[in-house]
């Protein structure tokens, strides 16, 4: 078997069309769009995606207002910060970037967010509308996981409902940001969905679960962690794991929860690390910014994102 790879970069140029395009009539209707990110240290990948965040604002037309604190910043000094977005009308959409230092409680911060303004859904208010399957935001890399299977359903020719009614979706990994709310996701389509984390692997196997996914999603936050013996014949893998790794030439590279060449060929599609979940994942934070700019001037939702052709995000693995 070959799996075939679901390109996500090609997912994310066609969302990115619609979105621009969006940006722009809200700009018509004097609504102004704009995403803040907190960073608080220097934690290697968060300053990797705030770069990218950074890089795709400006494409889209998108003000940009970066907030780096240090790695010393108390709660008190991260709060006020917030509270100042929270304020600031050119501020439509605000983004803390995980993981926080320690010494922060990171439940205690994400309370203080304007629940409008939280593009994340990590506000109690949030997470519980997304939980009872009725969400003012969808987290965008749980949203991007579903929409990346979703199109590839539809390339494939596949009756989405069909299939998720039949399949066994498993999550491997617990977060609130991704694996919760893919759980969510999945029984909204009204999949079966089973949830596990790493610690499995240390007490009666984590292949004992997920040899037996239809779907198998994966954001542990370990790279490596899944390898041919965790995946069934025909399964379809989507890999959400961004790990830094550096190379003996001192390059850094990003590197999956998923060992690609191992698991490649017995499933029937996989996502790749880099270029696959990440690029929607950006492109549907900045969708979630443009939907709180019009909460925020009390204007209806705008319609759906607009999706890729049928044979646009899959690429043949070689």
């Amino acid at each position: 078997m070959s799996a075939q790879v679901i390109d996500g970069r090609t997912c994310a140029r066609a969302l990115t069309e619609g979105l621009a395009d969006e940006v722009s009539r809200l700009a018509g209707e004097g609504i102004r769009t704009g995403l803040a990110t907190v960073v608080v240290g220097d934690e290697y990948a968060s300053a990797a995606y705030e770069r990218r965040l950074r890089r795709l604002a400006d494409r889209l037309g998108v003000a940009y207002h970066p907030c780096s604190l240090p790695p010393g910043t108390t709660r008190s000094e991260l709060t006020a910060t917030i509270a100042e977005l929270n304020a600031d009308p050119a501020v439509s959409g605000i983004l803390v970037l995980r993981p926080l230092p320690p010494h922060i409680d990171e439940t205690a911060v994400f309370g203080t967010l304007d629940p409008r303004k939280d593009v994340e859904a990590v506000h109690p208010e949030n997470a519980g509308l997304l939980a009872l399957g009725v969400p003012r935001y969808v987290p965008s890399t749980a949203a991007s996981v579903f929409h990346l299977l979703d199109t590839w359903l539809d390339a494939v020719g596949e009756d989405r409902a069909d299939f998720y009614h039949r399949s066994r979706i498993v999550v491997v990994g617990r977060s609130n940001t991704v694996g919760k709310p893919a759980v969510a996701l999945g029984y909204q389509r009204e999949a079966t969905v089973e949830s596990v984390d790493e610690w499995a692997d240390r007490t009666h196997g984590l292949g004992r679960h997920t040899r037996r996914a239809d779907v198998l999603i994966v954001a542990a936050g370990k790279a490596g962690l899944i390898r041919a013996e965790h995946v069934r014949e025909g399964a379809v893998v989507i890999d959400v794991g961004i790990n830094p790794r550096r190379d003996a030439d001192g390059t850094v590279r990003m590197v999956g929860d998923v060992d690609h060449d191992a698991v490649a060929p017995r499933a029937r599609a996989l996502t790749p690390v880099p270029g696959g979940v990440g690029p929607v994942t950006d492109v549907w934070l900045f969708h979630n910014t443009a939907q709180a700019a019009r909460l925020l001037a009390g204007r209806p939702p705008p319609g759906p994102l607009s999706r890729p052709g049928p044979t646009a995000p899959l690429l043949e693995a070689s």
